[in-house]
Protein backbone atom coordinates (compact mmCIF):
# COMPACT_ATOMS: atom_id res chain seq x y z
CA UNK A 1 0.00 0.00 0.00
CA UNK A 2 2.68 2.02 0.83
CA UNK A 3 4.64 1.83 -2.78
CA UNK A 4 0.82 2.55 -4.37
CA UNK A 5 0.87 5.88 -2.13
CA UNK A 6 4.64 6.85 -3.49
CA UNK A 7 3.49 6.18 -7.10
CA UNK A 8 1.51 9.24 -7.51
CA UNK A 9 2.91 11.66 -5.17
CA UNK A 10 6.63 11.47 -7.36
CA UNK A 11 4.42 11.53 -10.32
CA UNK A 12 2.69 14.86 -8.76
CA UNK A 13 6.30 15.93 -7.93
CA UNK A 14 7.24 15.66 -11.29
CA UNK A 15 4.62 17.11 -13.05
CA UNK A 16 3.75 20.83 -10.24
CA UNK A 17 6.85 20.69 -9.05
CA UNK A 18 5.65 22.12 -5.84
CA UNK A 19 4.71 21.18 -2.51
CA UNK A 20 3.04 17.62 -2.14
CA UNK A 21 2.57 17.79 1.76
CA UNK A 22 -0.73 19.42 2.05
CA UNK A 23 -2.13 16.84 0.04
CA UNK A 24 -1.39 14.17 2.50
CA UNK A 25 -1.05 16.16 5.64
CA UNK A 26 -4.94 15.01 6.50
CA UNK A 27 -4.54 11.50 5.75
CA UNK A 28 -0.88 10.23 5.71
CA UNK A 29 2.59 11.01 6.87
CA UNK A 30 5.39 10.81 4.05
CA UNK A 31 6.98 7.74 3.46
CA UNK A 32 11.00 7.61 3.88
CA UNK A 33 11.57 7.90 0.24
CA UNK A 34 9.72 11.41 0.63
CA UNK A 35 11.70 12.45 3.46
CA UNK A 36 14.56 11.97 1.24
CA UNK A 37 13.43 14.29 -1.13
CA UNK A 38 12.52 16.81 1.72
CA UNK A 39 15.85 16.84 3.28
CA UNK A 40 18.17 17.31 0.52
CA UNK A 41 19.75 20.23 2.50
CA UNK A 42 19.78 23.71 1.16
CA UNK A 43 16.90 26.22 1.07
CA UNK A 44 14.63 22.77 0.78
CA UNK A 45 15.80 21.43 3.84
CA UNK A 46 13.12 22.99 5.96
CA UNK A 47 10.82 21.08 3.55
CA UNK A 48 9.01 24.25 2.46
CA UNK A 49 9.74 26.07 -1.30
CA UNK A 50 10.44 29.72 -0.96
CA UNK A 51 7.51 31.74 -1.91
CA UNK A 52 9.05 33.54 -4.40
CA UNK A 53 10.53 30.24 -6.33
CA UNK A 54 8.12 29.94 -8.57
CA UNK A 55 8.00 33.74 -9.94
CA UNK A 56 11.97 33.46 -10.01
CA UNK A 57 11.38 30.24 -12.40
CA UNK A 58 8.92 32.05 -14.52
CA UNK A 59 10.92 35.04 -15.07
CA UNK A 60 14.39 33.03 -15.60
CA UNK A 61 12.54 31.00 -18.04
CA UNK A 62 10.49 33.75 -19.95
CA UNK A 63 13.90 35.93 -19.67
CA UNK A 64 15.78 33.16 -21.60
CA UNK A 65 12.75 32.47 -24.04
CA UNK A 66 12.32 36.02 -24.89
CA UNK A 67 16.17 37.14 -25.34
CA UNK A 68 16.07 34.10 -27.87
CA UNK A 69 12.76 35.18 -29.52
CA UNK A 70 14.23 38.37 -30.08
CA UNK A 71 17.57 37.07 -31.23
CA UNK A 72 15.61 35.48 -34.39
CA UNK A 73 13.40 37.81 -34.76
CA UNK A 74 16.29 40.27 -35.52
CA UNK A 75 18.46 37.99 -37.97
CA UNK A 76 15.24 37.67 -39.74
CA UNK A 77 14.89 41.35 -40.27
CA UNK A 78 18.80 41.42 -41.10
CA UNK A 79 18.04 38.85 -43.94
CA UNK A 80 14.67 40.22 -44.96
CA UNK A 81 16.42 43.62 -45.78
CA UNK A 82 19.35 41.56 -47.82
CA UNK A 83 17.54 39.48 -49.49
CA UNK A 84 15.25 42.85 -50.69
CA UNK A 85 18.12 44.34 -51.49
CA UNK A 86 19.71 42.04 -53.49
CA UNK A 87 15.56 40.89 -55.14
CA UNK A 88 15.53 45.04 -55.95
CA UNK A 89 18.70 45.34 -57.45
CA UNK A 90 17.15 42.58 -59.46
CA UNK A 91 13.76 43.45 -60.21
CA UNK A 92 12.59 44.76 -64.03
CA UNK A 93 10.93 47.49 -62.17
CA UNK A 94 12.39 50.90 -62.23
CA UNK A 95 11.00 51.98 -58.46
CA UNK A 96 12.71 49.18 -56.75
CA UNK A 97 15.92 49.37 -59.28
CA UNK A 98 16.06 52.82 -58.35
CA UNK A 99 16.34 52.01 -54.49
CA UNK A 100 19.18 49.78 -55.44
CA UNK A 101 22.52 50.66 -55.12
CA UNK A 102 24.44 48.31 -56.83
CA UNK A 103 28.06 50.30 -55.70
CA UNK A 104 27.28 49.96 -51.94
CA UNK A 105 29.90 48.07 -49.85
CA UNK A 106 26.97 45.14 -48.76
CA UNK A 107 25.79 45.01 -52.37
CA UNK A 108 29.59 43.95 -52.96
CA UNK A 109 30.12 42.06 -49.90
CA UNK A 110 27.08 40.28 -51.08
CA UNK A 111 28.01 39.62 -54.27
CA UNK A 112 31.69 38.78 -53.33
CA UNK A 113 30.63 35.79 -51.28
CA UNK A 114 28.06 34.53 -53.50
CA UNK A 115 24.82 35.77 -52.00
CA UNK A 116 23.54 37.44 -55.24
CA UNK A 117 22.79 34.43 -57.58
CA UNK A 118 24.56 34.79 -61.40
CA UNK A 119 22.43 34.93 -63.77
CA UNK A 120 23.25 34.69 -67.88
CA UNK A 121 20.24 37.00 -68.76
CA UNK A 122 18.39 39.48 -66.33
CA UNK A 123 15.36 41.70 -67.05
CA UNK A 124 16.65 45.92 -67.51
CA UNK A 125 14.73 47.61 -66.04
CA UNK A 126 14.58 50.05 -68.63
CA UNK A 127 11.42 52.93 -68.55
CA UNK A 128 8.79 51.37 -70.89
CA UNK A 129 8.16 53.60 -73.46
CA UNK A 130 10.50 56.05 -75.26
CA UNK A 131 8.57 58.26 -75.97
CA UNK A 132 8.09 59.40 -72.29
CA UNK A 133 11.81 59.87 -71.62
CA UNK A 134 13.09 62.86 -70.79
CA UNK A 135 16.17 64.22 -72.20
CA UNK A 136 18.86 65.94 -70.07
CA UNK A 137 19.38 69.81 -70.99
CA UNK A 138 22.98 70.72 -71.62
CA UNK A 139 26.40 69.17 -70.66
CA UNK A 140 28.00 67.37 -67.63
CA UNK A 141 30.58 69.17 -66.22
CA UNK A 142 33.48 67.82 -64.86
CA UNK A 143 34.88 69.35 -61.39
CA UNK A 144 38.88 68.26 -62.26
CA UNK A 145 39.06 68.28 -65.67
CA UNK A 146 37.48 71.01 -67.63
CA UNK A 147 39.39 70.97 -71.27
CA UNK A 148 41.09 68.40 -73.28
CA UNK A 149 43.35 68.91 -76.21
CA UNK A 150 45.11 66.59 -78.41
CA UNK A 151 48.75 65.98 -79.46
CA UNK A 152 48.76 65.80 -83.23
CA UNK A 153 52.91 66.00 -84.21
CA UNK A 154 55.47 64.06 -82.80
CA UNK A 155 58.37 65.99 -81.41
CA UNK A 156 61.22 66.18 -83.69
CA UNK A 157 64.18 63.86 -83.01
CA UNK A 158 67.63 64.85 -81.35
CA UNK A 159 69.00 64.97 -85.12
CA UNK A 160 66.16 67.19 -85.84
CA UNK A 161 64.11 65.11 -88.43
CA UNK A 162 61.10 63.68 -88.46
CA UNK A 163 59.98 60.32 -86.99
CA UNK A 164 57.46 57.92 -88.83
CA UNK A 165 54.11 58.97 -88.82
CA UNK A 166 52.06 56.62 -86.88
CA UNK A 167 48.26 56.63 -85.91
CA UNK A 168 49.12 56.82 -82.25
CA UNK A 169 52.28 58.89 -82.40
CA UNK A 170 55.77 57.79 -80.27
CA UNK A 171 54.71 58.74 -76.84
CA UNK A 172 57.58 58.01 -74.75
CA UNK A 173 57.37 56.45 -70.89
CA UNK A 174 57.96 60.36 -69.34
CA UNK A 175 54.63 61.36 -71.95
CA UNK A 176 52.56 58.30 -70.56
CA UNK A 177 53.69 58.70 -67.14
CA UNK A 178 52.71 62.97 -67.45
CA UNK A 179 48.98 61.52 -68.95
CA UNK A 180 47.87 60.77 -65.37
CA UNK A 181 48.50 63.53 -63.58
CA UNK A 182 45.70 65.26 -63.57
CA UNK A 183 44.91 69.16 -64.33
CA UNK A 184 42.09 71.29 -65.46
CA UNK A 185 44.02 71.74 -68.46
CA UNK A 186 45.38 68.78 -70.45
CA UNK A 187 46.89 67.92 -73.53
CA UNK A 188 47.91 64.24 -74.29
CA UNK A 189 48.35 61.93 -77.40
CA UNK A 190 44.83 60.46 -77.91
CA UNK A 191 45.19 58.58 -82.17
CA UNK A 192 44.73 60.39 -84.58
CA UNK A 193 48.29 62.31 -85.39
CA UNK A 194 48.77 63.89 -88.40
CA UNK A 195 49.54 61.58 -91.73
CA UNK A 196 48.90 58.35 -88.89
CA UNK A 197 45.71 56.92 -91.21
CA UNK A 198 41.76 56.25 -90.14
CA UNK A 199 40.83 58.42 -92.55
CA UNK A 200 37.21 59.90 -93.28
CA UNK A 201 35.72 61.05 -96.71
CA UNK A 202 34.35 64.26 -96.94
CA UNK A 203 30.94 63.26 -97.49
CA UNK A 204 30.78 61.12 -94.28
CA UNK A 205 32.51 64.10 -91.98
CA UNK A 206 29.82 66.08 -93.41
CA UNK A 207 27.20 63.99 -92.36
CA UNK A 208 28.56 62.98 -88.87
CA UNK A 209 28.77 66.73 -88.03
CA UNK A 210 25.02 66.15 -87.20
CA UNK A 211 25.09 63.54 -85.23
CA UNK A 212 24.71 64.54 -81.02
CA UNK A 213 23.82 60.95 -80.48
CA UNK A 214 25.44 57.92 -81.50
CA UNK A 215 24.91 54.05 -81.79
CA UNK A 216 28.34 53.10 -83.05
CA UNK A 217 29.73 50.12 -84.53
CA UNK A 218 32.34 48.42 -86.50
CA UNK A 219 33.72 45.72 -88.64
CA UNK A 220 37.52 45.05 -89.42
CA UNK A 221 38.98 42.22 -92.01
CA UNK A 222 35.61 41.33 -93.10
CA UNK A 223 34.63 39.19 -89.81
CA UNK A 224 30.75 40.57 -90.01
CA UNK A 225 28.06 41.71 -91.58
CA UNK A 226 25.80 44.71 -89.89
CA UNK A 227 22.93 43.05 -87.98
CA UNK A 228 19.77 45.02 -87.97
CA UNK A 229 18.92 46.43 -84.54
CA UNK A 230 15.32 45.70 -82.85
CA UNK A 231 12.60 47.46 -80.99
CA UNK A 232 13.81 50.80 -82.17
CA UNK A 233 11.33 53.47 -81.49
CA UNK A 234 10.10 56.49 -83.74
CA UNK A 235 11.80 58.50 -81.65
CA UNK A 236 15.05 56.91 -81.66
CA UNK A 237 15.25 56.85 -85.52
CA UNK A 238 15.03 60.15 -85.34
CA UNK A 239 16.87 61.54 -83.07
CA UNK A 240 20.28 58.66 -83.64
CA UNK A 241 22.74 58.43 -86.20
CA UNK A 242 23.32 54.37 -86.66
CA UNK A 243 27.10 54.47 -87.62
CA UNK A 244 28.94 51.35 -88.85
CA UNK A 245 32.65 52.02 -89.12
CA UNK A 246 34.65 49.83 -91.50
CA UNK A 247 37.37 49.22 -93.39
CA UNK A 248 38.05 48.53 -96.85
CA UNK A 249 38.28 44.54 -96.78
CA UNK A 250 35.28 45.17 -94.93
CA UNK A 251 33.12 47.07 -97.40
CA UNK A 252 33.87 45.04 -100.25
CA UNK A 253 32.78 41.74 -97.77
CA UNK A 254 29.72 43.57 -97.11
CA UNK A 255 28.66 44.45 -100.52
CA UNK A 256 29.17 41.18 -102.23
CA UNK A 257 26.50 39.52 -98.98
CA UNK A 258 24.35 41.90 -98.42
CA UNK A 259 22.66 44.58 -100.34
CA UNK A 260 23.80 48.47 -99.59
CA UNK A 261 22.31 51.56 -101.01
CA UNK A 262 23.44 54.81 -101.79
CA UNK A 263 21.50 57.87 -101.01
CA UNK A 264 21.87 61.05 -103.12
CA UNK A 265 25.07 62.55 -101.42
CA UNK A 266 26.88 59.19 -101.73
CA UNK A 267 26.30 57.74 -98.37
CA UNK A 268 26.18 54.18 -98.50
CA UNK A 269 23.47 52.02 -96.28
CA UNK A 270 22.64 48.92 -94.84
CA UNK A 271 19.19 49.40 -93.55
CA UNK A 272 19.20 51.78 -90.60
CA UNK A 273 23.19 51.81 -90.43
CA UNK A 274 24.91 54.43 -92.38
CA UNK A 275 28.65 52.70 -93.39
CA UNK A 276 31.78 54.79 -91.96
CA UNK A 277 34.69 54.14 -94.11
CA UNK A 278 38.11 54.55 -92.56
CA UNK A 279 40.39 54.57 -95.30
CA UNK A 280 44.54 53.94 -94.95
CA UNK A 281 44.11 51.21 -91.91
CA UNK A 282 46.17 52.80 -89.03
CA UNK A 283 47.65 49.44 -87.92
CA UNK A 284 48.67 45.83 -89.53
CA UNK A 285 46.22 43.70 -86.86
CA UNK A 286 42.22 43.62 -87.64
CA UNK A 287 41.76 43.77 -84.17
CA UNK A 288 44.21 46.75 -83.49
CA UNK A 289 42.02 48.59 -85.94
CA UNK A 290 38.66 47.96 -83.98
CA UNK A 291 39.93 49.98 -81.37
CA UNK A 292 40.07 52.94 -83.08
CA UNK A 293 36.01 54.02 -83.40
CA UNK A 294 35.03 51.25 -79.93
CA UNK A 295 37.52 53.80 -77.96
CA UNK A 296 38.07 56.87 -79.68
CA UNK A 297 34.17 57.24 -80.26
CA UNK A 298 34.54 60.95 -79.06
CA UNK A 299 37.63 61.42 -81.80
CA UNK A 300 35.78 60.06 -84.74
CA UNK A 301 32.31 62.03 -83.97
CA UNK A 302 33.41 64.61 -82.49
CA UNK A 303 29.92 66.42 -82.71
CA UNK A 304 28.12 63.51 -80.78
CA UNK A 305 27.28 64.26 -76.92
CA UNK A 306 26.16 60.80 -76.49
CA UNK A 307 27.16 57.46 -77.70
CA UNK A 308 26.27 53.71 -77.30
CA UNK A 309 29.43 51.84 -78.91
CA UNK A 310 28.33 47.82 -79.86
CA UNK A 311 30.29 44.88 -81.04
CA UNK A 312 30.08 44.14 -85.17
CA UNK A 313 28.78 40.69 -84.23
CA UNK A 314 25.93 41.98 -82.16
CA UNK A 315 22.32 42.64 -83.06
CA UNK A 316 21.02 45.48 -80.47
CA UNK A 317 17.65 44.41 -78.39
CA UNK A 318 17.13 47.47 -76.18
CA UNK A 319 15.73 51.35 -77.65
CA UNK A 320 19.24 53.53 -77.21
CA UNK A 321 17.21 55.97 -75.46
CA UNK A 322 16.48 53.58 -72.68
CA UNK A 323 20.14 52.48 -72.46
CA UNK A 324 20.73 56.21 -72.21
CA UNK A 325 18.26 56.65 -69.57
CA UNK A 326 18.92 53.44 -67.68
CA UNK A 327 22.55 53.47 -67.41
CA UNK A 328 23.46 57.10 -67.33
CA UNK A 329 20.74 59.92 -66.85
CA UNK A 330 18.97 57.44 -64.23
CA UNK A 331 21.93 57.53 -61.62
CA UNK A 332 23.95 60.43 -63.53
CA UNK A 333 27.02 58.89 -64.72
CA UNK A 334 29.32 59.62 -67.79
CA UNK A 335 30.52 56.27 -68.93
CA UNK A 336 28.99 52.96 -68.14
CA UNK A 337 29.92 49.33 -68.85
CA UNK A 338 29.20 45.83 -67.64
CA UNK A 339 31.22 43.75 -65.48
CA UNK A 340 33.10 40.35 -66.84
CA UNK A 341 31.17 37.45 -66.61
CA UNK A 342 34.15 35.26 -64.92
CA UNK A 343 36.57 37.52 -63.91
CA UNK A 344 37.37 40.23 -62.00
CA UNK A 345 41.05 40.57 -61.96
CA UNK A 346 43.76 41.22 -65.30
CA UNK A 347 45.99 38.50 -64.09
CA UNK A 348 42.95 36.36 -64.46
CA UNK A 349 41.75 37.71 -67.50
CA UNK A 350 45.17 37.77 -68.97
CA UNK A 351 45.93 33.86 -67.53
CA UNK A 352 42.27 33.55 -70.11
CA UNK A 353 43.72 35.37 -72.90
CA UNK A 354 46.92 33.28 -73.10
CA UNK A 355 44.65 29.93 -72.56
CA UNK A 356 42.76 30.85 -75.46
CA UNK A 357 45.61 32.40 -77.78
CA UNK A 358 44.14 35.88 -77.77
CA UNK A 359 48.07 37.38 -78.54
CA UNK A 360 51.52 36.17 -78.24
CA UNK A 361 51.85 34.79 -74.34
CA UNK A 362 54.94 36.26 -73.16
CA UNK A 363 54.18 39.99 -74.30
CA UNK A 364 50.55 39.68 -72.26
CA UNK A 365 53.12 38.22 -69.35
CA UNK A 366 55.39 41.48 -70.41
CA UNK A 367 52.22 43.51 -70.17
CA UNK A 368 50.90 42.38 -66.83
CA UNK A 369 54.57 42.64 -65.25
CA UNK A 370 54.51 46.36 -65.86
CA UNK A 371 51.26 47.10 -65.13
CA UNK A 372 52.37 45.11 -61.72
CA UNK A 373 55.72 47.03 -61.53
CA UNK A 374 53.11 50.05 -61.27
CA UNK A 375 51.51 48.86 -58.62
CA UNK A 376 48.33 47.36 -59.89
CA UNK A 377 47.17 44.92 -57.77
CA UNK A 378 44.94 41.87 -58.18
CA UNK A 379 41.23 42.94 -57.32
CA UNK A 380 39.75 42.43 -53.99
CA UNK A 381 36.68 43.43 -52.06
CA UNK A 382 38.68 46.36 -50.49
CA UNK A 383 38.68 48.27 -54.74
CA UNK A 384 35.69 50.90 -54.92
CA UNK A 385 34.84 49.31 -58.03
CA UNK A 386 32.78 45.67 -58.60
CA UNK A 387 35.80 44.53 -60.82
CA UNK A 388 38.75 45.97 -62.55
CA UNK A 389 37.75 43.66 -66.10
CA UNK A 390 34.57 44.67 -68.14
CA UNK A 391 32.90 43.54 -70.51
CA UNK A 392 33.81 45.35 -73.41
CA UNK A 393 31.32 44.92 -76.60
CA UNK A 394 28.61 47.30 -75.12
CA UNK A 395 30.38 51.01 -74.11
CA UNK A 396 27.72 54.15 -73.30
CA UNK A 397 29.17 57.51 -72.75
CA UNK A 398 28.64 60.81 -72.44
CA UNK A 399 31.50 62.90 -74.02
CA UNK A 400 32.39 65.11 -71.03
CA UNK A 401 35.84 66.50 -70.64
CA UNK A 402 37.20 63.49 -68.10
CA UNK A 403 34.60 61.04 -70.07
CA UNK A 404 37.07 61.88 -73.07
CA UNK A 405 40.47 61.67 -70.92
CA UNK A 406 39.86 58.10 -69.90
CA UNK A 407 39.21 57.09 -73.49
CA UNK A 408 42.10 58.52 -74.54
CA UNK A 409 44.18 57.27 -71.72
CA UNK A 410 43.00 53.88 -72.13
CA UNK A 411 43.61 53.76 -75.85
CA UNK A 412 47.12 55.08 -75.22
CA UNK A 413 47.78 51.77 -73.28
CA UNK A 414 46.03 49.68 -76.22
CA UNK A 415 48.11 51.37 -78.90
CA UNK A 416 51.35 50.92 -77.08
CA UNK A 417 50.79 47.19 -75.29
CA UNK A 418 48.90 44.32 -76.25
CA UNK A 419 45.28 44.94 -77.90
CA UNK A 420 43.53 43.26 -75.76
CA UNK A 421 41.82 46.56 -74.29
CA UNK A 422 39.88 44.82 -71.13
CA UNK A 423 43.91 44.01 -69.30
CA UNK A 424 44.00 47.94 -69.67
CA UNK A 425 40.56 49.17 -68.85
CA UNK A 426 40.98 48.71 -64.79
CA UNK A 427 44.82 49.99 -64.96
CA UNK A 428 43.73 53.00 -66.17
CA UNK A 429 40.85 53.74 -63.73
CA UNK A 430 43.68 52.66 -61.29
CA UNK A 431 45.96 55.23 -62.57
CA UNK A 432 43.51 58.07 -61.71
CA UNK A 433 43.27 57.36 -58.57
CA UNK A 434 39.37 57.70 -58.34
CA UNK A 435 38.99 60.68 -60.04
CA UNK A 436 37.16 58.77 -62.66
CA UNK A 437 33.33 57.24 -61.91
CA UNK A 438 31.57 55.32 -63.79
CA UNK A 439 28.86 52.43 -63.88
CA UNK A 440 30.03 48.90 -63.72
CA UNK A 441 26.60 47.45 -64.31
CA UNK A 442 25.42 43.41 -64.41
CA UNK A 443 26.96 41.07 -66.55
CA UNK A 444 23.03 39.63 -66.59
CA UNK A 445 21.72 43.01 -68.26
CA UNK A 446 24.69 43.05 -70.67
CA UNK A 447 23.42 39.74 -71.70
CA UNK A 448 20.19 41.17 -72.36
CA UNK A 449 20.71 43.87 -74.15
CA UNK A 450 21.80 41.97 -77.51
CA UNK A 451 22.26 38.83 -79.38
CA UNK A 452 25.09 37.40 -80.20
CA UNK A 453 25.64 36.09 -83.72
CA UNK A 454 28.89 34.41 -84.87
CA UNK A 455 31.67 35.70 -87.15
CA UNK A 456 32.15 35.03 -90.43
CA UNK A 457 34.74 33.15 -89.69
CA UNK A 458 37.45 32.85 -87.33
CA UNK A 459 40.05 35.51 -86.37
CA UNK A 460 44.32 33.73 -86.32
CA UNK A 461 47.28 35.35 -86.66
CA UNK A 462 50.72 33.69 -86.59
CA UNK A 463 51.57 35.68 -83.60
CA UNK A 464 48.62 34.55 -81.53
CA UNK A 465 50.35 31.14 -80.99
CA UNK A 466 53.75 32.27 -79.82
CA UNK A 467 55.14 30.86 -76.61
CA UNK A 468 58.42 32.06 -76.55
CA UNK A 469 60.50 35.75 -77.01
CA UNK A 470 62.39 33.82 -79.45
CA UNK A 471 60.21 32.92 -81.87
CA UNK A 472 60.06 37.04 -82.79
CA UNK A 473 64.05 36.63 -83.94
CA UNK A 474 65.16 36.05 -87.33
CA UNK A 475 62.22 34.70 -89.66
CA UNK A 476 60.16 34.95 -86.86
CA UNK A 477 60.92 38.94 -86.80
CA UNK A 478 57.67 39.44 -89.45
CA UNK A 479 55.16 38.68 -86.66
CA UNK A 480 56.25 41.98 -84.27
CA UNK A 481 53.84 44.57 -85.38
CA UNK A 482 55.37 47.93 -87.24
CA UNK A 483 52.82 50.20 -86.31
CA UNK A 484 51.01 49.29 -83.01
CA UNK A 485 52.55 47.52 -79.42
CA UNK A 486 55.75 49.66 -79.72
CA UNK A 487 56.11 49.85 -75.81
CA UNK A 488 56.23 45.91 -76.27
CA UNK A 489 59.87 46.69 -77.26
CA UNK A 490 61.05 49.92 -76.22
CA UNK A 491 63.35 49.57 -72.96
CA UNK A 492 61.40 49.81 -70.22
CA UNK A 493 62.61 52.34 -67.54
CA UNK A 494 62.59 49.89 -64.70
CA UNK A 495 63.89 45.97 -63.85
CA UNK A 496 61.11 43.96 -64.92
CA UNK A 497 63.25 40.84 -64.21
CA UNK A 498 62.51 40.61 -60.81
CA UNK A 499 58.97 40.90 -61.28
CA UNK A 500 57.19 37.81 -60.34
CA UNK A 501 53.31 38.02 -61.32
CA UNK A 502 49.72 36.73 -58.62
CA UNK A 503 49.19 33.78 -58.65
CA UNK A 504 46.13 33.33 -60.64
CA UNK A 505 43.94 30.69 -59.27
CA UNK A 506 41.50 29.10 -62.42
CA UNK A 507 37.52 29.22 -61.03
CA UNK A 508 36.01 30.05 -63.72
CA UNK A 509 36.13 28.90 -67.75
CA UNK A 510 38.25 30.81 -70.00
CA UNK A 511 36.01 33.71 -70.88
Amino acid sequence: MESDVQRPVSLLLNRRGGDYRSDFNNNQTPSNNSKDVEGGGGSFSSGKWPSDYHMKIIWKRGFVRLVLVAGILWMLLILAVLSFHVWSCQSSSVFFSVICNKESKVYNFLNTWGFVPEQHRCPIPVVSNPERIVIPEGRTHDQIVKNISYVMEDEPLKDGSQSSQLFGGHQSWKQREKSFNLSSSMKVHCGFMHNGGADMDLVDIEYVKNCRFVVASGIFDGYDVPHQPSNISDRSKKLFCFLMVVDEISLDFIKANVTVREDHNRGQWVGIWRLILLKHSPYDEPRRNGKVPKILTHRLFPQAQYSIWIDGKMELLVDPLQILERYLWRGKNTFAIAQHKHHRSIYEEADANKRRKRYARPLIDLHMKIYYYEGMESWSPKKSSVSDVPEGAIIIREHTAMSNLFSCLWFNEVNLFTPRDQLSFGYVVYRLGGAFRFFMFPNCEYNSLFVLHPHTREHSSKVEWVKSLSEFKGNGSSMKESRGGLGLWTPYPGDLNSVALPKVVRASKAG
